[in-house]
C-alpha cells in the first residue's frame, strides 16, 4: 500500500501459498505477502515504531482522510503537526518518497510525481486491511503460533539502511528454525546464516541480486536447474 525500502512487490507472487489461516510477518514493513493474501487471518508485527503507528492509522483510517492529503512539489518540507496524527504523517512520508528506509520530511521528485497514483492506492485497498492486527514489538518476543511465517528481516548484505537493523543473525536462524507451522524467509544469495534456495536474479540500482528464500515445505524452486550470476 506504501512504497517502502526492500518491499517484495515485484517478487510476491513468487513466494509459496499460506497453508494456514493465519500469516505473521514479525518483520511488518509494506506487508506485502499479508496484503496479497489479506483474507487470512493477519498478524503484523515490527520494532520501528513509525511502521506500526502507520500500519494502525491505515487500518483505521476513512477513505476520505487519505483523499484529502496534499500533492507537494518537490523540495517541500513538512512536519508532523501539519497531520492530524502520527500515523498520518508517516503514511505521507512515504507516499511523497518512493522506496524510503525509514521517514522522511521532504517531498523527493519521483514521490511527487507518483504522489496521487500512490494515493489512490492506499484508498482501493484500504477495505483489505481493516481485521488486521498489528503490534510494536522485537521479534523474539512473538508466541510461537501455529501459522505461516512470512520472514522478511533486514539482509544480512544491504540492511543496514533500516533504522532497526542489528539482526544476530544466529539468533534468527533459531526462531526460524522453531516457528510452528509453514515458514518462508526471505534473502539474497550473498547470505550464509541459513540454505537459501535461489529464485529470481534482479537489477537493484547498483548491481544485481539473486532473490532466495528458506522454507520448510517443499517449493517450486527447490528441483529447479537454473543459471545465475553472483
Amino acid at each position: 500500500m506504501f512504497s517502502y525500502y526492500g518491499s517484495k512487490g515485484k517478487v510476491v507472487q513468487l513466494y509459496p501459498k499460506p497453508k494456514f489461516d493465519t500469516i505473521i510477518e514479525p518483520f511488518a514493513g509494506s506487508a506485502r505477502y499479508s496484503l496479497r493474501f489479506f483474507e487470512n487471518n493477519i498478524i503484523l508485527v515490527d520494532a520501528y515504531k513509525v511502521i506500526v503507528d502507520l500500519w494502525n492509522y491505515l487500518i483505521a483510517a476513512p477513505a476520505k482522510d487519505i483523499r484529502k492529503l496534499p500533492n507537494l512539489p518537490a523540495g517541500s518540507r513538512f512536519k508532523i503537526e501539519d497531520f492530524d496524527c502520527p500515523g498520518q504523517y508517516y503514511l505521507f512520508g512515504y507516499l511523497c518518497n518512493q522506496g524510503a528506509a525509514y521517514a522522511r520530511s521532504q517531498v523527493s521528485t519521483r514521490g511527487s510525481e507518483r504522489f496521487e497514483y500512490n494515493k489512490k492506492n492506499v484508498i482501493n485497498n484500504l477495505h483489505k486491511i481493516r481485521h488486521w492486527k498489528v503490534f510494536h514489538s522485537d521479534y523474539k518476543d512473538i508466541s510461537n503460533l501455529e501459522a505461516t511465517w512470512f520472514i522478511d528481516a533486514p539482509y544480512q548484505e544491504g540492511g543496514h539502511k533500516y533504522k532497526h537493523n542489528k539482526i544476530n543473525y544466529s539468533e534468527l536462524k533459531k526462531f526460524i528454525l522453531s516457528r510452528k507451522g509453514q515458514v518462508i524467509a526471505c534473502e539474497n544469495m550473498n547470505a550464509k546464516w541459513m540454505n537459501f534456495t535461489p529464485m529470481i536474479s534482479m537489477q537493484g540500482m547498483k548491481k544485481k541480486t539473486v532473490e532466495a528464500l528458506y522454507s520448510n515445505y517443499p517449493t517450486a524452486f527447490d528441483n529447479k536447474q537454473a543459471k545465475f550470476k553472483f
